[in-house]
């Protein structure tokens, strides 16, 4: 557990750096690209991510396994292998996307620059591997580094000097740059960790039957990250490149929720794995109840924080952008009702894979029957277009609570222990906060920003800490942690749960 705090927390920071990061990049996009512009970025985006997202397959979360198993290989040796094996399925979505770019672009092109997005597949796929293999070594600083901090500032510096530079192609070539920048900032220490493979050498047999034991994890990333864009790209087939820019510009402010989540990710999945080997389920049940609590309970301070004066928040990027409130709300409802379905996960992919696959697989299903659904309802019945947008986005939340019950469930059933990260903690913190922003709608815009959100994050803040959290929760905030300190976290808690 104090493992888990000490990531946890290290790449909260990293969600810090993040959140100060993407704000420039979003105000750049809305400002000086426009609305019509950042949607075809976002469509071609998209696809994009999604060949990347399959390409590292399932590596992420499988190697922290590998590692743990193997103990015959060096390691260096073990991620050389899922090296080869992220560039073999990288090199392969490259030159599909370059020779059939048409799903990149259902709205048109922004430049002539364009078309060179899919060179970013094979470095984003090796540094989820570089990564991976520094969260082993319980090295979360990289991620923050690369992630948190070189990224974010990468694409956000980039757009904003390349639309003086290549104004059609500006936010493409962004964000190439910062690929290739997050690469370099997770390859350096990965090789400090593990050294370079000498003496190694690809398998062709050892390679294949790695991919083929990972193809149920790469099935349950694909589908994870699908949900969040599944409703981006239905839209884009429905809406205008405007709307669909619009409602990009809405993920990215609610993924800032859900990047709480990732906070525990890099973390979360050495840890299971190292639990499962000596056996102890019940480690496992307090692990994943204990961080799904600590992310609902960010998560919704969060969520209250942007919803509450959501038109003043999508009002910076540009005012064409205030029409995107409404889905900003259910997105953030989404998350944080998301929270024990990802976690229940962290640990289904190690004991349930092909189940959780399934209920992985139903979920996307689902959404997307129900996202199409909602679309041809608003053309069937002359609806305004403007509901297209909160539409696509309740289908995403009730998709996720449906996963979330089924998910936690299913680990419950398994584990033969209660899984659960809801407490009433959560509503008293809640209703006061959203009493406090309410007022601060009341105020002037420029000071319903600077000062409601801060005291709706203060007032949520101090209940939650006061009232929502055990001892047990509070080690998350605590530097320094020992042994004897941990030690005595873990039987507190065992002791509370008997």
């Amino acid at each position: 557990m104090a493992a888990l705090a000490r990531g946890g927390r290290t790449n909260f920071y990293g969600f810090v750096l993040r959140l100060a990061a993407r704000i420039p990049f979003l105000f750049i996009a809305g400002r000086m690209y426009g609305d019509d512009m950042l949607g075809r970025f976002a469509a071609a985006l998209v696809v994009v991510e999604l060949a990347s997202q399959v390409a590292v397959l399932g590596q992420k979360r499988g190697l922290a396994q590998q590692l743990s198993e193997d103990d015959h290989r060096p390691p260096a040796y073990i991620v050389a292998d899922a090296m080869a094996l992220s560039i073999i399925t990288s090199l392969l979505f490259t030159v599909l996307l370059l020779l059939f770019p048409e799903p990149m672009f259902p709205n048109g092109r922004n430049g002539d620059l364009a078309w060179l997005m899919p060179l970013s597949i094979l470095p984003f796929a090796l540094t989820e591997v570089a990564l991976a293999a520094c969260a082993y070594r319980y090295d979360i600083g990289a991620t923050v580094r690369s992630r948190a901090l070189v990224e974010p500032w990468a694409i956000s510096i980039g757009a904003g000097a390349l639309f003086f530079v290549v104004p059609d192609s500006g936010l493409e070539v962004a964000y190439m740059i910062s690929i290739l920048a997050a690469s370099i900032a997770a390859f350096l220490p990965a090789i400090r960790h593990y050294g370079l493979p000498r003496g190694w050498s690809p398998h062709p047999v050892r390679v294949f039957h790695l991919a083929m034991r990972n193809l149920p994890l790469a099935g349950a990333d694909a589908v994870e990250w699908g949900t969040r864009k599944l409703d981006l790209a239905i839209l884009a087939q429905f809406a205008t490149p405007a709307q669909v820019g619009v409602y990009f510009a809405v993920q990215q402010v609610a993924t800032l929720a859900q990047k709480l989540k990732t906070s525990f990710d890099p973390i979360l999945g050495p840890v299971i794995t190292s639990a499962l080997k000596l056996g102890d389920r019940s480690a496992i049940a307090r692990q994943v109840s204990q961080v799904g609590f600590w992310i609902v309970a960010m998560q919704a301070g969060v969520a209250l924080a942007l919803a509450i004066p959501g038109e003043a928040v999508m009002g910076l990027l540009g005012p064409d952008f205030v029409s995107g409130t409404g889905a900003l709300s259910i997105l953030l409802v989404a998350e944080v009702v998301a929270a024990l379905a990802v976690v229940s996960e962290a640990a289904l992919v190690y004991i349930a894979r092909k189940r959780n696959l399934i209920v992985s697989l139903a979920t996307i299903a689902f959404q997307a029957v129900l996202t199409v659904g909602f679309m041809l309802a608003i053309d069937a019945y002359d609806l305004p277009e403007y509901l297209r947008m909160p539409a696509a986005a309740l289908a995403l939340a009730i998709s996720l609570a449906g996963a979330s019950i089924a998910k936690s469930v299913m680990l419950s059933r398994i584990l033969g222990e209660p899984v659960n990260n809801l407490r009433w903690g959560l509503v008293i913190a809640a209703i006061p906060a959203a009493a406090v922003g309410w007022v601060a709608t009341l105020l002037p815009e420029w000071l319903e920003l600077l000062v409601g959100i801060p005291a709706i994050l203060l007032t949520y803040g101090a209940i939650i800490w006061f009232i929502g959290f055990r001892e047990e929760d509070r080690v998350l905030f605590r530097r320094n942690i020992s042994a004897d300190d941990a030690a005595k976290e873990d039987l507190a808690t065992d002791s509370a749960e008997r």
